[in-house]
């Protein structure tokens, strides 16, 4: 029968006799019946509520007696669709069937599991109890496999696999920390299993997500009050689970163009004549650069006493709208910091008082305390008041050419447990204040500056986050080899979890160590990160143009890779704004790992970036050689810069030069690339080289090319886009590369004109035509590459032919 076909039916009133392994020994089923697309299950104790949201995402409620149904959610945007699903009636169980999961309710004893076509995915455990003791926690128990990996819980570096581990659910800044940390700036309460599931607890209380520490196979989420909700996401292979868990609480939308550039970036600049000096510094130095980024001397001249101005301090920044306009001439944009605390010493002060701004003691008066900084008040991001007031500000600020925000000190970084915001206790709003502030500035932009793609970088945040174009980053980690080990888990980790443009302040940024090894290691590694932003405290100068000869060599060639791929870079984010698959993607991604006695879970010192390369960071000083797990048995890896050819599936060690680290690229690839460009405002897709890697194993691959103008909201669902498509075919001795370009309803195609590298051509080739027709081209038969230049259409379609 379906859902509507028993929309009002009261079924099966059962004693439960409960064993030992029972959800809970004193709950027992009364009734079920369906209510639209909710399946409503009475027990003793309370109600459950089970929804599907589509076939691979199901969402689960309790609620105990005495409790009503809270049905917010700060991280669900996807509406229910109807699926089609059954109810089908045993006598020992009740189940929710939908064409992919399958929800089963046992009756006796009660419990309640999860499968996903026909194979079990996880199941209560002891379900829903309340603890006893002081403490008086919340928790909802699932039951574990043995051997079943776990991912999650936001960002940590405590190894890829994370079962074993009790995390805290409260967003806090850990300063200056190196190769571990159990408790960062995001808290997801979210878990991933091995299995492709993940399940997300939505309920941004504090609490506790316990992976299994107590080694009973148990996944526990402990909260202090709150929904009880939580949904099971399942999907085929790991892009699926991570399109339909996007696709439940928002996917990423594209970045402006020029945050894949380079970043300049320190604690801090202390005068506009600094920031002018460094500029013009990576000018001279034809370092490209497309943004810098000011710290808080930008509204005072001392770190104490000032926060909360959040007006230009005309002392050390005589003109800013002129030192703005200049720079955006050279291609250059301007961020600014901004806190969420206004000190009582601040020239705001009186003003955020005034307009109710700020988060409040219980009679109403700003609750005032001391930190750091000062003596603060906290915006209230959660009331009217204090988005309307903290938003005029933003506002004001990027009429006058401010072109993207930097949201520090987020978490919030102190955050008294009996403040009162608007939208409940510190405790219910301290691990979703930053999400919050996040939204208030993508809000404001829908609102007022529509046509703009908004630039927000933020230390904390919460599921979903990724939906308001959030770009995260890891928080003050110290400058230290340890530093950098830990930041390819934190960055994969958040990517499993949405927020796929996690990175590092590269170079490391706590404490004042000189190390040029590691800064140049650091900065190689962020070629093949979301986002290339060396920072660090101004001690040790953490720009490239600053740095000593050797170390400004390899930092400038590290920058101006990142520029080259910026075609490749450019549709990769393009993938993640449509899918949900991240930049950064773990091996796991690729295979189980099975075929080569090789654990992938646990690998993050090696991971892809994108569809195309594998990167190994090089994170210990001194390296000479570097050990690489090459995933897909039987498949091919090359060398990115000598074309070596490696064979998938296998665990090997390579040699490491200083000039970069190990990256490679998969058979079948195509990479299309740019010359580097000063800055991006100079950059185009007008001439471009097409990289394919071609191996006898690879019979057909596919590629693409997306480009627009950098700058538009929402520029491909407005059809103002291109999107070139490549194509290969090889067989009976003949490989095809096909070019096909369409462009969106909105946008106008201009020529371009491509040079074809085809890597990996033992021999020369006995012919090459373009659309039948014989195509010049040159054969390198000691670096086994042909080049060939195609001619430049507007709209291109073509085939090329490739007789070997």
């Amino acid at each position: 029968m379906t859902l509507k076909s028993i929309a009002s039916l009261v079924l099966l009133t059962l004693l439960a006799a409960a064993p030992a392994f029972a959800q809970n020994a004193a709950r027992q089923l009364e009734s079920f019946a369906a209510n639209g697309n909710t399946l409503e299950i009475a027990v003793s104790d309370g109600r459950y509520l089970i929804k599907p949201y589509s076939a691979t995402v199901v969402e689960t409620t309790f609620i105990p007696k005495g409790e009503q149904y809270d049905p917010r959610s700060h991280a669900v945007v996807l509406a229910p669709v109807d699926v089609a699903a059954t109810v089908k009636d045993s006598a020992t169980q009740v189940e929710l069937v939908t064409p992919g999961i399958t929800v089963t309710v046992d009756k006796k004893p009660f419990r309640i599991a999860y499968r996903y076509k026909g194979q079990p995915l996880v199941a209560e455990k002891a379900g829903y109890a309340r603890k006893a003791g002081q403490d008086g926690l919340e928790a909802i128990e699932f039951a574990l496999a043995d051997g079943e990996a776990l991912y999650g819980a936001g960002a940590r570096a405590v190894g890829m696999n994370r079962r074993g581990n009790r995390f805290q659910l409260y967003n806090k800044a850990d300063y200056g920390y190196g190769n571990r940390s159990q408790l960062l700036n995001f808290t997801i309460p979210m878990a991933l299993s091995s299995k492709r599931y993940a399940i997300h607890f939505d309920n941004p209380g504090t609490g506790w997500l316990d992976f299994d520490s107590r080694k009973d196979g148990t996944l526990r989420y402990e909260v202090t009050g709150g929904r009880k909700t939580y949904q099971v996401i399942a999907g085929d292979a790991w892009a699926d689970v991570m399109a339909n868990y996007t696709s439940l609480t928002g996917r990423q939308p594209l970045p402006p163009r020029w945050a894949f550039g380079n970043f300049a970036s320190r604690f801090g600049y202390r005068s506009e004549a600094e920031a002018r000096k460094t500029v013009a510094k990576f000018a001279a130095e034809k370092i490209p650069l497309d943004a810098i980024v000011l710290d808080l001397y930008w509204f005072g001249k001392e770190v104490k006493g000032t926060m909360g101005n959040l007006a230009w301090d005309k002392r050390t920044f005589p003109d800013p709208q002129g030192m703005m306009k200049d720079f955006a001439r050279q291609g250059v944009k301007t961020i600014l910091i901004t806190e969420p605390f206004v000190l009582t010493t601040s020239q705001r002060w009186q003003e955020a008082v005034a307009q109710k701004a700020l988060a409040t003691r219980a009679d109403g008066s700003p609750y005032t305390y001391d930190f750091y900084f000062g003596n603060t008040g906290l915006v209230d991001l959660t009331s009217s008041a204090g988005r309307d007031w903290f938003w005029n500000i933003y506002k004001d600020l990027a009429q006058q050419g401010v072109a993207g925000w930097w949201g520090d000190l987020g978490e919030p970084e102190v955050h008294p447990s009996d403040l009162r915001h608007a939208g409940g206790s510190a405790d219910e709003v301290h691990n979703v204040y930053g999400h919050e502030w996040a939204k208030l500035i993508a809000d404001g932009y829908r609102k007022d500056f529509p046509g703009q793609r908004p630039f927000i970088l933020m230390r904390a945040g919460y599921s979903g986050s990724q939906r308001f174009g959030m770009i995260p980053w890891s928080g003050d980690v110290g400058r230290s080899w340890g530093g950098l080990q830990s930041q390819m888990e934190i960055a994969l980790q958040m990517g499993m979890q949405g927020m796929g443009y996690m990175h590092s302040d590269l170079g490391g940024f706590a404490g004042p160590v000189l190390d040029d090894e590691l800064y140049a290691r650091w900065l190689q590694y962020g070629v093949f990160q979301p986002i290339f932003r060396p920072h660090a405290q101004e001690e040790v100068a953490p720009e490239p143009v600053y740095r000593a000869p050797r170390a400004k060599q390899l930092a400038a060639e590290a920058v101006r890779l990142r520029y080259a791929l910026l075609p490749y870079n450019y549709t990769t984010a393009f993938d993640n704004s449509q899918t949900g698959l991240p930049l950064m993607r773990p091996v796991l991604f690729e295979d189980s790992g099975s075929e080569s006695n090789v654990d992938t879970g646990a690998i993050a010192t090696t991971y892809l970036w994108g569809d195309s390369f594998l990167v190994a960071p090089v994170t210990e000083a001194g390296a000479t050689r570097k050990e690489v797990y090459f995933p897909n048995k039987g498949a091919a890896w090359f060398d990115f810069f000598s074309g070596e050819r490696h064979r998938g599936g296998i665990l090997e060690t390579v040699d490491v030069v200083a000039e970069h680290i190990p990256v490679f690229v998969r058979a079948g690839a195509f990479v299309p690339m740019t010359q580097p460009v000063q800055s991006t405002k100079d950059y185009s897709t007008a001439r471009i080289d097409l990289h394919y890697w071609h191996d006898d194993t690879v019979k057909q691959a596919a590629g693409k090319l997306y480009d627009d103008d950098g700058t538009t909201a929402g520029a491909f669902e407005a059809g103002r886009y291109e999107l070139a498509r490549f194509a290969s075919r090889f067989d009976a001795g003949r490989l095809r590369i096909g070019i096909a370009t369409e462009t969106g309803k909105d946008y106008a195609a201009k020529p371009r004109a491509y040079t074809l590298h085809v890597h990996n051509v033992a021999a020369r080739p006995r012919a090459v035509t373009l659309d039948g027709k014989p195509l010049a081209y040159r054969w390198d038969g000691k670096r086994r590459g042909l080049t060939a230049l195609l001619p430049a259409k507007t709209a291109l379609a073509a085939e090329i032919v490739v007789s070997l």
